[in-house]
């Protein structure tokens, strides 16, 4: 194999390599032999077919096959003989090649920038606590009262008002016929949310236990038979029962409700929760303001083909006029995701971090602690997506780093309320806040689930 540096243009070499055809035949050979004490053909026993025959029926694909062989460990020897420093994947231009021929090709190698990292000495940024308020914490369990309501049986002779928790058998007809899902028992409404049909609940207002009630709904757009879409449908109901809430007393007793050992316990459960919320955001500030310095502080010659395949992650699943009017911007984004990730890992082999698979298998039972009642789906999502599991690891080394810089870096500890601390969230999102207001909003969606218990975490 001789090697020889074609061309040299800031970060971008191109090797000339080029492997003599003596050496090809003898890995011809090699493989023939390999492949005559396996092939079996009519005609001859296994391990006797000539290897004049196998390469007569499968010369091509053989060659092909060694010819691939020696692309892979010349490229590789290539850019260890010049001392490169790779970043992403070659390419190979094939120049040369043929049974009987010299093999020559050239090798495109974008290599990573010298990186010379600037002391922590010269980055400072503000770590924040946050003091939860007892008002906060009281707030916080009077909305999980409201969210857990419970319900008592109303009199038989009480009609049922906005709020009420109705039970009721229904039977409906399209154009006086029955269809698929016309029929339901013991459905139950919480009068007000409107969660089965739009105009259905109000109807139901001032009904009775035991009463027969009429009422006509339209059927929504998106029904799963097209041909029941915006349907105007009777509904006959028989109402079984009507409960209406009651307040719950915040007590030992709800807390264990909640899940929590005492109403003690439960309002540090609630203190630990809105505590862990303030410092994710909080810790996103920090991290943000430290990564902007880090950013600014290093000249970077970046790599074409790095930048490029981050460009075309980013916009994969969008439209061509979507990727053109963005063009100049994702091209930034890129650039500095890139620039980010070289500087961070470089400090990262500096200082010999790692992760190790204790420490993944510890953030996995960390997220199974964390979902209730979902261990298994968390578990087997991690254990069927191994990249999920690699993406992970790439989480944990990214934080191990900023932890290391933070406790290199002049770091002010400051004290903060809630209020200061919304102020400062506010303030770091309100960008995209903005940018947010200028675009469609959606309506809230009022099929969203509560939680019905505090976990602990």
């Amino acid at each position: 194999m001789k090697t020889e540096i074609q061309s040299k243009k800031g970060l971008r070499t191109i090797l000339s390599v080029s492997v003599d055809k003596e050496t090809i035949q003898k890995k011809m050979d090699e493989r023939l032999n390999e492949l005559q004490k396996e092939v079996s053909l009519k005609g001859f026993r296994t391990g006797k077919v000539p290897t004049s025959v196998i390469k007569n029926q499968f010369g091509k694909s053989i060659y092909g096959e060694v010819i691939d062989k020696i692309l892979r460990e010349t490229s590789t020897k290539a850019i260890e003989e010049k001392k490169l420093k790779v970043a992403g994947q070659p390419k190979i231009d094939l120049k040369t090649f043929g049974e009987g021929k010299d093999l020559n090709y050239e090798l495109q190698i974008d290599s990573l920038p010298d990186i010379k990292l600037k002391p922590f000495d010269r980055y400072k940024a503000i770590e924040y606590k946050v003091k939860i308020e007892e008002k906060i914490i009281n707030e916080k369990l009077k909305e999980l009262s409201i969210q857990n309501k419970q319900f008592e049986d109303k009199k038989e002779d009480e009609k049922a008002i906005l709020g009420d928790q109705i039970t009721f058998d229904y039977s409906a007809t399209v154009d006086g016929n029955k269809f698929e899902g016309s029929e339901g028992k013991g459905v139950q409404l919480e009068l007000g949310k409107d969660l089965f049909l739009k105009g259905f609940d109000e109807q139901l207002v001032g009904v009775k236990k035991n009463d027969l009630k009429n009422l006509d709904a339209v059927l929504p757009a998106n029904h799963p038979k097209k041909e029941l879409a915006n349907k105007k449908t009777k509904f006959e109901c028989k109402i079984l029962n009507i409960k209406k809430a009651i307040e719950n007393k915040i007590d030992d007793n709800f807390a264990k409700i909640m899940g929590a050992k005492d109403l003690k316990d439960l309002k540090k459960l609630i203190e630990s929760q809105i505590s862990n919320q303030y410092s994710q955001a909080l810790n996103s500030i920090t991290k943000k303001e430290i990564l902007d310095q880090i950013e600014k502080n290093h000249e970077l010659n970046l790599p074409k083909n790095l930048i490029d395949q981050e460009i075309l992650i980013m916009t994969k699943n969008l439209k061509v006029e979507e990727k053109e009017k963005h063009k100049i911007n994702n091209e930034k984004i890129a650039k500095s995701r890139i620039k980010l990730g070289l500087l961070l890992n470089e400090y990262g082999e500096k200082n010999s971090l790692k992760v190790t698979d204790d420490e993944v298998r510890a953030e996995i039972q960390k997220q199974i602690k964390g979902m209730p009642g979902q261990e298994k789906m968390v578990l087997d999502y991690y254990q069927k997506n191994p990249s999920a599991s690699q993406s992970l690891k790439g989480s944990i080394y990214e934080e191990k780093i900023i932890n290391l810089i933070k406790s290199k870096i002049k770091l002010e500890i400051r004290n903060i309320n809630t209020k200061e601390a919304e102020q400062i969230i506010f303030k770091f999102n309100k960008p995209n806040l903005d940018q947010a207001i200028t675009k469609k909003t959606q309506s809230p969606d009022k099929n969203k689930v509560k939680s019905k218990k505090i976990s602990k975490k």
